[in-house]
């Protein structure tokens, strides 16, 4: 299992970041996602690969780049 961080733009309020979190959750092989409204990062655990969790943040309707190790 790994820990993957994203760097989520376009949330505004307590709405965006719960579609934002059940999108990543959605996605197969995420164990868990915490998504972070005020700093605009996301932390997802599990074996899904990054860009796989990106294109989920996108198809929600926001912006997603895996974030600098």
């Amino acid at each position: 299992m790994t820990q993957t961080e994203l760097n989520i733009t376009g949330m505004t309020c307590g709405h965006c970041q719960a579609g934002v979190t059940k999108a990543l959750r959605n996605v197969p092989g995420v164990s868990d996602a915490q998504v972070d409204l005020k700093t605009g990062k996301a932390v997802v655990q599990g074996t899904a690969e990054p860009q796989q969790l990106v294109a989920a943040v996108v198809e929600e309707g926001y912006g997603a780049q895996v974030a600098n190790p």
